[in-house]
């Protein structure tokens, strides 16, 4: 398929914007969560977050004091979501 030949979705075109945007800032567990996330993972965890930090939050997690948490989006503007 190419590029401009996006199929439909309910009737509607979807462009190809050929970007996918990840914001860290919008993640409400930011800085906790960040040891056991997909972002993470592809990306390396955030500068803000020293290797002290998260020896300790990952130590807290593998024995089961603090939950391996996951992008919890921060509801902004009255806009509505699943947190």
């Amino acid at each position: 398929m190419a590029p401009n030949d996006m199929p439909e979705t309910a009737g509607i075109d979807v462009p190809d914007t050929g970007s996918v945007v990840i914001d860290c800032d919008d993640c409400a567990v930011r800085g906790p969560g960040c040891a056991d996330c997909v972002v993470s993972v592809l990306l390396g965890i955030p500068e803000t977050l020293d290797v002290d930090e998260q020896r300790a939050l990952e130590v807290l997690a593998d024995v089961g004091l603090a939950p391996r948490l996951r992008l919890v989006p921060i509801h902004r503007h009255g806009q509505e979501g699943v947190a």
